[in-house]
């Protein structure tokens, strides 16, 4: 028996504690496990080693995947597909592993309906923004990497009395600059799920300045481009202009992808990828995502995960209300 796991998509943190504990439980179940380089592309062109311990060993620590990853438009081919379906059969690999988004998920979901190749699909994206799951693997590093930039930049801001805009990764979801905004201690959050008023927002913060408040933070995500602030540069004139404060920004990119994966990360991925591979080898098992709610791990259709649009808890967007009024 083998299996083969793959990372699509965007990279984050914990992917590759993920591939090492998958090479490892495999071995441990003797199943032959084996590695797809460069995501859907790399399965199209046959980029297909069986692995060894030595291909994992020391990667815990590492950010990003050793496996590396792609975006695929091939893939949506037929005979693309078709091309890599021949290429699992050279190996005899006829059941996948995959990190990646929903998009990923997709792909793989019509490969299975072209060729029966049953997959499981983890979450991982440091955005969040998955239908069904409340968590996605990479989420918890990346908003530790934000927390030490954003505490940085706030110390610098203190120092010279100065506002500091800092944009996090989020086109669509805000839930990295809501999370890093609330625990912060952020003075304004800007994300697309919440309207703001910039008028109002502009006078409870000169009143503040009247009060004493020395320097002002700004969180916002990169897709917030609601009312008539729709870039970071225009908040910046906006606070120097309007609120009258020295502001600087700070766009954080692709830091946020990278760095040594937290703890719970790698706790996460290990437990994502073994009940994963337990599922997969179920006889009547059928391709799913993993997913985790309410501390609990459970197994969801493609078609569920691809039935609505995620939401930030509302939860989580009532504390965050004040931010932005």
């Amino acid at each position: 028996m083998a299996i083969a796991i793959l990372t699509s998509g965007g990279d984050c943190a914990g992917m590759n504690p993920a591939i090492k504990q998958f090479v490892d439980y495999c071995f441990n179940k003797k199943i032959e496990p084996f590695l797809i380089y460069d995501g859907l592309e790399g399965l199209i062109d046959g980029n297909i080693k069986k692995a060894s311990y030595d291909d994992v060993a020391g990667i815990m620590h590492e950010g990003g995947t050793k496996i590396r990853s792609s975006r695929s438009k091939r893939f949506f081919d037929l005979e693309y597909r078709k091309q890599a379906f021949e290429n699992l059969q050279k190996h005899g690999i006829d059941k996948l592993i995959i990190l990646g988004g929903d998009g990923s998920f997709r792909a793989l979901d019509q490969f299975y309906k072209d060729f029966g190749i049953k997959f499981i699909g983890i979450p991982a994206t440091i955005d969040n923004d998955i239908f069904g799951t409340e968590y996605c693997l990479g989420v918890d590093t990346a908003l530790n990497i934000i927390r030490e930039a954003t505490d940085a930049i706030r110390d610098t801001s203190a120092s010279f009395k100065r506002a500091c805009v800092i944009e996090t990764m989020g086109r669509d979801c805000g839930y990295l600059a809501l999370v890093s905004a609330i625990t912060c201690g952020a003075e304004v959050c800007m994300i697309p799920e919440l309207d703001y008023d910039l008028e109002v927002i502009g006078k409870r913060l000169k009143q503040e300045l009247k009060e004493g408040r020395k320097y002002i933070v700004c969180v916002v995500a990169e897709g917030c481009s609601k009312n008539r602030c729709t870039t970071t540069n225009e908040l910046v004139r906006w606070l120097e202009e309007d609120v009258g404060i020295e502001t600087r920004a700070t766009i954080l990119g692709h830091i946020q992808r990278g760095g040594n994966p937290t703890v719970y990360d790698r706790l996460m991925a290990s437990e994502f990828v073994t009940f994963a591979i337990e599922e997969i080898l179920k006889e009547d098992s059928e391709s799913s995502v993993i997913v985790y709610n309410k501390s609990e791990f459970q197994f969801v259709s493609i078609d569920y995960v691809n039935s609505s649009k995620y939401e930030i808890k509302k939860e989580l967007l009532d504390l965050a209300r004040r931010l932005v009024n």
